[in-house]
């Protein structure tokens, strides 16, 4: 292999060369210069209008409207199909599968809210996003007839005490319905991976390593790191509905919005987050309600 061979060459003028050294060298090579992030190539999908399809519902996601998203609903039946049917694939499809509820919600926003009316000779304007209320009214009719992910009932359990340990409320864990639907081998184009969803990034950040074992993948390690993250996202912006867009937008993203509209309120900003952001904050409030019956607002802040 490449790295192997770079790291020969690194000691080609040491004369005591070990095999542990070199393999040691290999692994520290590996964690520091390999691209953990290469599946934006998606080098397993080799259907082009499969690869199409996920760049698209990639840009509709990170995009400014969400009913944009709903004319890829049909589509993305027959994607995932499509994807199930390789070993090679079927990471992704289990990723689409936990987005499969955002084309949903977006097909519903649709038919609900109609277009602007235009004069004649000008363009088409866009759908305008709903209100954050009216996608928390959605989101609790859709979630209230999704039955738990088959694995929830095993993990929910067995990580909630992670989330305690890491003084973070419990119900939290089920933050990993909306990232994956609880499938440990969700993986999406652009890199996330594991129960959480986690950027490669972001998994180093908090201590997971990528190589040679992505702990990405382990149940219990991921949760650590989620639960970790939510905790600082929380410290941060003291508030857990902007803990959960910076989760899934990125700090960056909600922090301009803030200081753009000069407010700490996620209301004030929800429209003008990515469209999967959007429909993401509301779903997982839904899901706390449903599962545990309990209000996003009323969790307590991590303790210190």
């Amino acid at each position: 292999m490449l790295f192997l061979a770079g790291s020969l060459v690194a000691r080609a003028d040491d004369d005591t060369v070990t095999l542990p050294d070199l393999i040691q060298d290999a692994q520290q090579w590996a964690q520091e210069n390999l691209d953990t992030n290469v599946l934006n190539e998606l080098p397993s999908v080799d259907n082009p209008q499969v690869q199409q399809f996920l760049r698209e519902l990639q840009k509709r996601c990170q995009g400014d409207y969400v009913v944009d998203l709903a004319a890829l609903r049909q589509t993305a039946q027959t994607v995932q199909s499509v994807l199930e049917s390789s070993d090679e694939t079927r990471p992704y499809a289990a990723w689409l599968k936990a987005q499969m509820d955002y084309l949903d919600v977006a097909d519903e926003i649709r038919l609900a809210i109609p277009p602007p009316e235009v004069e004649t000779n000008q363009l088409p304007q866009p759908v305008p996003n709903p209100s954050a209320q009216r996608e928390r009214e959605l989101w609790v009719k859709k979630v209230s007839v999704v039955p738990w992910p088959p694995a929830a009932k095993e993990l929910v359990p067995e990580l909630k005490p992670i989330f305690t340990a890491q003084k973070v409320p419990p119900d939290l864990v089920w933050v990993a319905e909306a990232e994956s639907s609880f499938d440990r081998h969700a993986l999406s184009p652009a890199g996330a991976a594991g129960l959480f969803q986690l950027m490669p990034a972001t998994a180093k950040r908090f201590g997971l390593s990528l190589w040679p074992r992505d702990q990405r993948y382990q149940p219990e390690p991921s949760a650590t790191a989620s639960a970790q993250y939510l905790k600082y996202l929380y410290d941060r912006f003291k508030d857990w509905r902007l803990a959960l867009a910076a989760y899934n937008a990125g700090e960056g993203t909600v922090q301009k919005l803030l200081d753009r509209y000069k407010t700490h309120n996620y209301d004030d900003i929800a429209q003008h987050l990515p469209a999967e952001t959007q429909m993401y904050v509301p779903r997982v409030e839904a899901i706390l309600r449903q599962r545990e019956g309990v209000d996003l607002e009323d969790l307590s802040a991590p303790e210190n």
